[in-house]
């Protein structure tokens, strides 16, 4: 996928209180693909990296991840949402169900414990946010929004696999999984320590 802002490092100042958050659908697939323009960003990712084994990634085109992605979507498959304001799409989060993610059977960081049921877990797997956009706090934004999101279609919980950005300088491109400083502040809890800088967070969901 793609970058993450960073509050402390914008390059511009942008009034947020008009935000509109669009849940991408068969109908609002047109906003999805023009925030990540023609070639899908990172690479022609179209976010299915999560979605898709390592094997049928690498042998995917950037236009077979796009329409991968677009028939899941025609399924009725949760994707995620799109930060707009004034019509212009400014940021991503994937929000899904844990088992939407086939990649994430296979993940150290993300992996289950062993009694543990992965029903009605949502994921929020990934965040991109367009280079103008960033500094200004749409990334708590969207977080917040994909909770609600989940919440409303009957999550009992919520997991992210963010990066701790704390003691160094972290590399952009492992920024899209999000920086545990924001996931904390939207009220998950640290779960376990994952690797280096990799940690596991969930939020529990009333009802």
């Amino acid at each position: 996928m793609a970058q993450l802002d960073g509050t402390q490092h914008g390059t511009t100042q942008r009034d947020l209180s008009g935000l509109e958050l669009v849940e991408i659908t068969t109908a609002t697939w047109p906003v999805f693909e023009e925030l990540f323009g023609p070639d899908g960003v990172q690479g022609g990712c179209w976010c299915s990296w999560f979605r898709l084994s390592s094997r049928d990634y690498s042998s995917c085109s950037s236009a077979e991840r796009r329409d991968f992605m677009r028939a899941r979507v025609e399924t009725g498959e949760p994707f995620g949402l799109v930060a707009r304001l004034d019509g212009e799409p400014l940021g991503w989060v994937s929000v899904a169900p844990r088992q939407c993610h086939t990649r994430l059977e296979r993940s150290s960081v993300a992996r289950l414990a062993e009694d543990e049921d992965p029903a009605s877990l949502w994921t929020v797997a990934c965040f991109y946010i367009k280079r103008e956009a960033r500094g200004v706090g749409l990334s708590h934004r969207l977080l917040d929004a994909a909770v609600e999101h989940a919440a409303s279609r009957g999550a009992r919980a919520v997991e992210g696999y963010p990066v701790d950005t704390a003691g160094g300088k972290t590399p952009p491109q492992e920024l899209y999984y999000g920086t545990l400083d924001v996931f904390l502040a939207a009220g998950f809890e640290l779960v376990e320590r994952r690797g280096k800088r990799r940690v596991l967070v969930r939020k529990a969901l009333a009802g």
